[in-house]
């Protein structure tokens, strides 16, 4: 899988996609990222990406020259599945996307910045939008790392267990359940009996229901959709 991610502050970029999962899997190649400077393709001597938007609205909005030249110098390369903008108004971004999006061969990311991303580049340019919440971030950098990373994890050989991407959270659109390690009994706190008695099938519904009830009591609106 190769992603293109288009940045006006690359910078940002550079330590979330250099460390842990991420890391490995490009450096045994199960995964490319490419990291495209933005400013690279501005315009006149000054390099420039935005311009004041029409309306007299405040803020600096991103030009549409800049996005057009590499995105299609990009597709002149080779063909893309998918050219994703991080948006605070895009669909939100879930683990069924992730999914998704990690059978594909080839992704551009477009991280948003300033007021925002000149529409026509939305309209002609784009074809998915995604955001990490309800909310408002700087630029759309730290978006990009994260769908990157939750992407990426789930290729075949990212990670040493790949039953254990698997059998996160989400996976089956429930949360995951509790899960304990060494030592038994702590400060008086005790592992529960079950997760030690060898007996797989009590584990499994010890497991299913604590999925269940995890899920009512944390994220109650994940089981309106069941």
């Amino acid at each position: 899988m190769r992603i293109d991610i288009i940045s006006a502050l690359p910078e940002l970029l550079f330590s979330p996609l250099n460390h842990s999962i991420i890391k490995r899997a490009l450096d045994n190649k199960i995964a490319e990222i490419v990291i495209h400077d933005l400013r690279k393709y501005g315009l006149g001597k000054h390099k420039q990406i935005d311009d004041y938007p029409y309306g007299g609205e405040a803020g600096m909005v991103i030009m549409i020259e800049p996005v057009f030249n590499i995105i299609n110098k990009l597709k002149n390369e080779r063909k893309y599945d998918a050219i994703i903008y991080t948006s605070p108004d895009g669909k939100k971004w879930n683990q069924s996307t992730a999914n998704d999006l990690s059978t594909k061969n080839n992704l551009i990311l477009l991280c948003g910045h300033y007021k925002g991303i000149d529409q026509r580049i939305r309209d002609y340019l784009i074809t998915e939008e995604y955001s990490l919440g309800d909310f408002v971030l700087t630029g759309g950098e730290l978006a990009a790392a994260v769908f990157c990373d939750s992407i990426i994890r789930l290729l075949p050989k990212a990670i040493g267990d790949e039953q254990s991407a698997l059998t996160d959270s989400f996976q089956d659109g429930l949360l995951g359940p509790p899960v304990y390690t060494r030592p038994a009994v702590f400060n008086k706190w005790k592992v529960p009996k079950v997760l030690m008695s060898g007996n797989f099938a009590e584990i499994d519904k010890w497991k299913e229901k604590q999925i269940i009830q995890r899920t009512k009591k944390l994220r109650p609106d994940l089981l309106d959709d069941k």
